[in-house]
């Protein structure tokens, strides 16, 4: 076997290479280059798995499963919340580590989003120990229902968020009782080593957690079409899913996707037009390179002109450079292919007849991977920039003259991830909320759930709903054993 580098200094904090399988170290013949997106400079050859690999961590979550699926929920639990407490404790050195990964802020890694992986591992731990169902009763027949462990879990992330994304359904995976084996984002894939050092050093036994790093033609495909998972959750782009849906088919494996959005902003003409303003700017967040991102605003023709002329100032108030910096506003995007995706898609919108009235092309004085915020207007019904999920810093503004109209515009989509709401009228907001077709729908907010509220979308946009009772509904075999009214026979 070839030798490679086993660990890389990555902001200071050393980070393991090698896969994290049975509670061991694991060198492959192959690697793979992760490029940050800030400057393109290369950070480190991670070691790439293949289906030897793979095996391997299946098999060595098979062995732990039994043990780990015995063991009393409250001692699960409890080793959850050191794992928790483990995040804590290394926040500063997670946040630095994916800032330089993917790009994204460290001022919102610092503050929400290694705060958040904590409370996934807290959050799933409690509710685990609370998790009952009433007994039924009928004819005077008891049933009983529980949850039993699944068995082993394949967990399949994205960059954008690739820790919180992960432990969001690792959580729930292991507080139910089950194994997990973890392929991370090639495009990002250095806190999941980190993550594994955490588990190991909160107690969590050999094999119950497990990383296996790689492509998605390498490590990826052996995965989904294992006949050893279990369960398999994705979170990522809708092909990529068709991909995962076909080879995990014939194994007949429960799936739960997550995945794009085309999500509208409504705002009417009562609304708090400050608020409006301010939660069409926060689309920018991350580079634009979020799910939940609403990118088609829709707004009442008697207040568009002046909510463009807002957001336009806003979003060019925004200050775009190194994402270490706590100043800065939006960052670069994730890779040179996705950066030219993303530019293509504003390149052919611009053709087509769409006015750039903010942006619409690189940073020429930052160069690389930096995308300008984007604001485009006069795009034509039914084209590509108002149908296909961008996922970068580029919104669309278009208007409308009725509430209904605004539905029929707000629900016109393949996707059905999430839709925002702005209105000043209570009753509009009841009617609207209950017509548009998304998972999550907010009403004069944005981007706030607790963690018992489920998750997922409609359409394009997903499969099934994780969050509280419906991730345990989804990691775990829901058991009903039914008790005859006849006493027991001596």
């Amino acid at each position: 076997m070839a030798e490679h580098a086993v660990s890389a200094e990555v902001e200071g904090v050393s980070v393991d290479l090698r896969h994290w399988i049975g509670g061991e170290r694991v060198s492959s013949e192959s690697t793979f280059a992760d490029i940050s997106p800030i400057d393109e400079t290369e950070l480190a050859q991670v070691h790439s798995a293949g289906a030897e690999e793979v095996d391997r961590a299946v098999a060595a979550a098979r062995a732990a499963f039994p043990a780990w699926a015995a063991l009393p929920v409250a001692e699960r639990s409890a080793i959850l919340r050191r794992v928790a407490d483990g995040v804590e404790a290394r926040v500063e050195d997670l946040s630095r580590v994916e800032t330089r990964d993917n790009g994204s802020l460290i001022r919102s890694h610092r503050r929400g989003v290694m705060p958040r992986v904590a409370m996934n591992f807290r959050f799933f731990a409690d509710y685990a120990e609370q998790l009952a169902h009433p007994d039924l009763e009928v004819r005077g027949h008891r049933e009983r229902v529980t949850y039993d462990p699944a068995g082993v879990v394949a967990v399949i992330t994205p960059w954008n968020a690739p820790l919180m994304l992960a432990t969001w359904r690792i959580g729930p995976a292991l507080a139910a009782g089950n194994t997990v084996i973890l392929k991370p984002p090639e495009w990002a894939p250095l806190t999941a080593s980190l993550l594994a050092d955490i588990t190991a050093e909160a107690g969590v036994p050999p094999g119950v957690f497990n990383v296996v790093q790689g492509t998605g033609i390498g490590a990826g495909a052996p995965l989904t079409a294992h006949p050893g998972l279990n369960r398999l959750a994705f979170t990522g782009s809708v092909p990529t899913a068709g991909v995962i849906a076909a080879a995990a088919a014939p194994n007949i494996v429960p799936l739960s996707f997550e995945l794009g959005g085309k999500s509208p902003l409504v705002v009417f003409d009562d609304a708090d037009l400050d608020l409006a303003v301010d939660l069409a700017v926060e689309q920018f967040d991350n580079a634009g390179q979020v799910c939940l991102k609403a990118a088609r605003m829709l707004v009442q023709s008697s207040i568009v002109e002046e909510f463009t002329r807002r957001v336009v100032e806003g979003a060019a108030r925004l200050r775009q450079g190194d994402p270490r910096d706590e100043e800065t506003d939006v960052s670069a995007l994730i890779t040179r292919r996705h950066f030219e995706q993303i530019s293509g898609f504003v390149e052919r919108a611009i053709a087509d007849g769409a006015r750039p009235l903010l942006g619409g092309g690189p940073h020429d004085e930052l160069g690389g991977l930096f995308f300008r915020p984007t604001v485009l207007v006069d795009a034509k019904p039914g084209s590509e920039i108002l149908t296909e999920e961008v996922f970068g810093p580029v919104v669309t503004i278009e208007s409308f003259e009725t509430e209904e109209e605004a539905v029929v515009k707000a629900n016109d989509t393949r996707f059905g991830l999430a839709a925002t709401l702005v209105t000043g009228d209570p009753e509009r907001a009841e009617r609207v909320s209950a017509a548009l077709e998304a998972g999550t729908v907010w009403v004069n907010c944005f981007f706030v759930r607790d963690l018992g509220a489920p998750f997922g979308g409609n359409g394009r946009s997903g499969i099934g709903r994780e969050g509280g009772v419906w991730s345990f509904d989804f990691y775990t075999d829901i058991k009903n054993t039914v008790f005859a009214p006849s006493g027991w026979s001596s």
